[in-house]
């Protein structure tokens, strides 16, 4: 019998691996372009999901939103800290070696490399309810599937926030028309915003 289960769980652990491996390759790819970016090309494409966020009656109704400081050429989202302070609450990521909490938003001179080399708020922890998760990918796919950084500290993160609406931002090359791999600890999107479109509900 205990051998029948560690065959079982080395079955189920399989795909599980084979997943990863192409999250890895499909990662490297689509990350390096994303660096090749020009910062007009970076500045003109945030600016049109800014638009499509701003329209939105999730992002209009939110008192609390979570967003992330963009680093190596990710969708830039930072004019809305200025645009809407004083209206919203705003935390971003401050990760750990093995989780994540996040930190309101209180202007850049409270901002410090963390860890990871991402600016970081060096404010309280934010233990309330989060309204709006606007959030980075490296490559999602019309199923609003993600692929991330690849640290798993988002999907740690969502498992805890279930009621949180979830929206990820990418460039359209980013946005992959296939299925592309994902496990159960990958957690969907409600909705994708790229420049052009919004997939999703």
């Amino acid at each position: 019998m205990l051998f029948d289960a560690q065959i079982h769980d080395f079955l189920m652990w399989l795909p599980w691996v084979r997943a990863r491996k192409e999250q890895a390759s499909l990662r490297a790819v689509v990350e390096q372009r994303r660096r090749m970016l020009s910062p007009e090309e970076v500045a003109s494409e945030s600016a049109h999901i800014i638009e499509q966020i701003e329209q939105m009656s999730a992002f209009r109704d939110a008192k609390v939103v979570m967003m992330y400081y963009p680093v190596h050429n990710e969708v830039d989202l930072r004019p809305l800290l200025t645009k809407y302070a004083g209206q919203k609450t705003f935390v971003l990521p401050v990760t750990h070696r093995h989780s994540m909490e996040v930190r309101p938003y209180d202007g850049e001179d409270m901002m410090k490399k963390g860890r990871l080399g991402v600016p970081e708020p060096q404010t309280l922890t934010y233990n309330g309810p989060i309204d709006l998760m606007l959030i980075p990918g490296v490559v999602f796919d019309m199923h609003c599937h993600r692929i991330g950084r690849g640290g798993g500290y988002y999907d740690k993160f969502l498992s805890k926030h279930p009621y949180a609406k979830k929206i990820g931002v990418c460039y359209s090359f980013q946005m992959k028309k296939h299925s592309i791999p994902h496990t159960w600890r990958d957690h969907k999107m409600d909705r994708v915003v790229t420049p052009q479109r919004t997939i999703g509900s």
